[in-house]
């Protein structure tokens, strides 16, 4: 599988598809230790080398279940990106609870939002001990949305003196916004964001700030949430399909299925064209997909790695249903 290196930071590659484990993490419902490491397994057997989890996921789970699974695997031979801003504190009195948070594991700690230099230092410092790794190689803000000037300030500096100290590989930030994360490239000191569902086959929002600045500063994108949410996950979108984590609006999931069939007339199918779509935007270094056991593991690196004629794109733009035909 072909890796591309961070433009600023060109020690650290990230294969074309990532692998991301908030599933691991129980993401609305319960996965196995075993289907995890299965996950894992079958991705990195394909040439899989980029792994993505954060504390939020799980409550620690994630994280914990990545460790184990990549632990006894060559250090230098994958990357792993955890993030920052929000960290777990133990709240004993609700272990009897369930998460709130979209994952199914027991209340036993609480997220607290810290942005701060010293909350940066303590998250890394958990992230570390629960994955048992001796490093991290890319650390994200975590949905700074409402908390632009301590993550501005205060996190990115910290995150600055760490990479500077090769404690993290490159840093950067995660959001499901375009707008905030172009701020951050276009005034920050950092390497890589990564961008979720602002920019898909089904909306290219990004292509407006984000993108145009990434370029122009080097910095490069991982696009996260390439299915929105689920609306192009299936070859053909059902009614019941999600969008941004809810109940897809009709008008969008009619859309979809408009794109979807384009795409069947082309020889593709819907999830195949949306991978296929972002990697080519020359800013894009990777695109994260979420799995939870090794049939989904496969099943994205078969869509990852199919071909999709590119007559598609402007098939597409002339229906109106793309602005225009992506670059590359």
């Amino acid at each position: 599988m072909r890796a591309r290196p961070l433009p600023r930071r060109p020690a650290v590659r990230l294969t074309e598809l990532g692998f991301g484990a908030a599933q691991g993490g129980n993401l609305h419902r319960v996965t196995t230790d075993e289907e995890f490491a299965t996950a894992v397994d079958t991705a990195w057997e394909a040439g899989v080398r980029y792994f993505d989890t954060a504390p939020h996921y799980g409550l620690g789970l994630s994280e914990r279940r990545l460790g184990t699974a990549l632990r006894h695997r060559p250090r230098d031979e994958y990357v792993v990106s955890t993030k920052v801003g929000r960290l777990l504190v133990p709240s004993p009195e609700d272990a009897h609870l369930r998460d709130t948070d979209g994952f199914d594991v027991p209340a036993s700690h609480r997220r607290v939002w810290d942005f701060s230099r010293d909350g940066v230092r303590r998250s890394i410092e958990a992230s570390l001990d629960r994955t048992g790794l001796d490093r991290i190689d890319i650390v994200y803000l975590h949905d700074p949305d409402d908390h632009w000037a301590q993550a501005a300030n205060e996190a990115v500096p910290a995150l600055v003196e760490l990479r500077d100290q090769g404690v993290v590989g490159a840093i950067g930030a995660g959001m499901n916004q375009s707008a905030m994360l172009a701020r951050f490239v276009s005034e920050a000191d950092i390497d890589v964001v990564m961008c979720a569902g602002r920019y898909t086959l089904l909306e290219q929002g990004a292509a407006d700030d984000l993108l145009p600045a990434a370029e122009s500063r080097g910095v490069g994108v991982v696009i996260a949430g390439v299915y929105n949410s689920g609306l192009l996950s299936r070859d053909r979108p059902p009614a019941d399909a999600l969008y941004d984590y809810r109940q897809a609006p009709g008008e969008l999931i009619e859309r979809a299925r408009r794109i979807a069939a384009v795409c069947e007339t082309y020889g593709a199918t819907l999830p195949q064209a949306a991978l296929a779509f972002v990697r080519r935007h020359p800013a894009v270094v990777s695109t994260v997909v979420g799995v939870r056991d090794g049939s989904q593991a496969a099943e994205a690196v078969r869509r990852s790695s199919a071909g999709v004629p590119d007559g598609l794109w402007a098939a597409l733009a002339a229906a109106r249903l793309l602005a225009a035909p992506p670059p590359g």
